[in-house]
């Protein structure tokens, strides 16, 4: 597995976060992009929707399988990367850049209390 940026926060469900000034920006782990394989269509949360932390906002389906999208905090989701519309794959190639989902503006701000560092992500993904 590559490196993890350390920046992040992760969740056990293989999404990351990050904190770009209290809003919090979300995709999934290069782990979870290369154990679902080729990424065809993203189905995210909508603007404006509320998410709950440990429940489904959407789903990812690949060449292998359709996965659900585990929302790692709770919040109201602020924007969407329209881009992952006509590009999907941009998940498989830079999951932590151009390959966020959506981004949510917390409902706490220790929202992001109780995910993993980097470490304790890839102890649990071994």
């Amino acid at each position: 597995m590559a490196d993890l940026p350390e920046n992040l926060h992760y969740s056990e469900d293989h999404e990351w976060v990050a904190d770009d000034n209290g809003v919090l920006r979300i995709g999934i782990t290069e782990y979870a992009a290369d154990q679902l394989g080729d990424i065809v269509y993203v189905t995210a949360p909508e603007e404006g929707q509320q998410v709950e932390r440990g429940e489904p906002c959407g789903e990812l389906e690949s060449t292998k399988s359709v996965s659900d999208l585990i929302c790692p905090v709770s919040g109201v989701v602020k924007s969407v990367n329209a881009g992952l519309v006509d590009d999907p794959g941009v998940i498989n190639n830079d999951p932590y850049g151009e390959g966020w989902i959506f981004t949510v503006t917390p409902d706490e701000d220790d929202a992001t209390e109780g995910l993993l560092d980097a470490a304790g992500y890839a102890d649990h993904v071994g």
